[in-house]
């Protein structure tokens, strides 16, 4: 089998790579086209030459009314012209947008692509399949481009007032959801229209929601995590704090019999346990989709080493027993804790939820390459 990803560099994209990544049965059959690559005719050639997949992700969202309304037909055309050329008959995907129907110039953009692939499936007696997606966000969503969800997180973040339009209305739904979506529709060969619904709420709603969030986690409370979409919320805020938010230093209260802080408050529950490691021993290299985990070394001295996935930039943060600070692991980063003293290290460990091994959300990648795993 071979995937195909155009526009694999943004945000829905990105996610759907490593969605898929994450899955043995399609980790080695991924190919990924960024901006340049797609526009390169012997990439795109090469590339395209006996898939049996091909995602459709890349387009342009924001630019001139014209070059919105024209480029996104324009790509379109591009792809299937690279398709006949190499005589390939993939099942297409096609990321699409609620806002297809809409007379403005994306609106008639995404609309006119939809028409140059639906005409390239008729022609070529292929299979097509056309998602119509809401409002979409996550984790590596840039400001003032995606979602508005993106520039209040990246406005909290920042100290900054946020802009909110009162009267609009969002239909917000995960890029991890959307990629579970597309999966199983290829799985069971769906083709047509795949219209994807999600969580319908004013501007103003959404706004409250992450202000809250925010107020509360600084304020260092997790909030209530049990409903899904607040989960994912709150790890789209979260990514908008990294790296620069930790660690985060807690209050340390000391008499003569001795010193206490508190390791974590939270809104729902979850699952904490402590864990000794021998020095020089790393824990960890590892990475969540949807997790909230939280380090926290009560005795000793250890780095913490984050990475983001498909980067080779590593965060390292030095922490101690003795000013305790904790560091929360940002989804779709793998992390490590490596003990750096001479004494054994005891470090507490909190997840937002019990662990359960038929869905533990653990995914092994060594964060420094090569690494051995303890």
């Amino acid at each position: 089998m071979k995937i195909v990803i155009t526009g694999a560099n943004g945000l829905l994209g990105r996610h759907v790579h490593l969605h898929l990544r994450a899955q043995p049965a399609y980790r080695d059959s991924l190919v990924l086209l960024d901006r340049y690559a797609f526009q390169d005719d012997d990439k795109l050639a090469a590339a395209l030459e006996g898939a049996s997949w091909v995602l459709h992700c890349a387009g342009i969202n924001r630019d001139s009314d014209e070059r919105v309304e024209q480029g996104n037909r324009e790509l379109a055309e591009r792809l299937t012209g690279a398709l006949e050329r190499v005589a390939a008959t993939p099942h297409l995907f096609y990321a699409n947008s609620t806002q297809r129907d809409r007379d403005v110039p994306y609106g008639r953009g995404k609309q006119a692509a939809h028409r140059v692939f639906d005409e390239w499936a008729v022609r070529q007696e292929a299979r097509y399949t056309e998602l119509v997606l809401p409002h979409v966000f996550g984790e590596g969503g840039r400001p003032h481009y995606n979602s508005a969800v993106h520039t209040f997180c990246h406005q909290l973040a920042a100290g900054e007032e946020l802009a909110i339009n009162g009267s609009g209305q969002l239909e917000l739904l995960h890029a991890q959801d959307i990629a579970a979506a597309i999966v199983a529709a290829f799985e069971r060969g769906q083709t047509g229209e795949l219209r994807l619904e999600g969580r319908t709420m004013s501007v103003a709603s959404a706004a409250g929601k992450l202000v809250d969030m925010h107020r509360s986690y600084t304020g260092d409370v997790i909030p209530d995590l049990r409903d899904r979409f607040d989960l994912q919320l709150f790890n789209t805020l979260r990514s908008f704090l990294y790296p620069h938010y930790y660690p985060k230093a807690l209050t340390l209260h000391s008499d003569e019999r001795g010193a206490l802080f508190e390791g974590v408050k939270n809104r729902n529950g979850g699952q904490a346990f402590l864990s000794t490691t021998k020095p020089g021993i790393t824990r960890g290299n590892h990475y969540h989709f949807y997790k909230v985990e939280r380090f926290l070394v009560v005795k000793g001295e250890a780095v913490i080493r984050i990475r983001r996935l498909l980067d080779d930039k590593v965060e390292e943060f030095h922490v101690s027993g003795e000013a305790p600070a904790y560091v929360d692991m940002p989804t779709l980063h793998t992390h490590s804790i490596t003990n750096t003293g001479d004494e054994e290290l005891l470090t507490m460990f909190w997840s937002h939820e019990i662990f359960d091994p038929e869905k533990p959300d653990t995914y092994f990648e060594p964060v420094l390459d090569p690494e051995p795993p303890h």
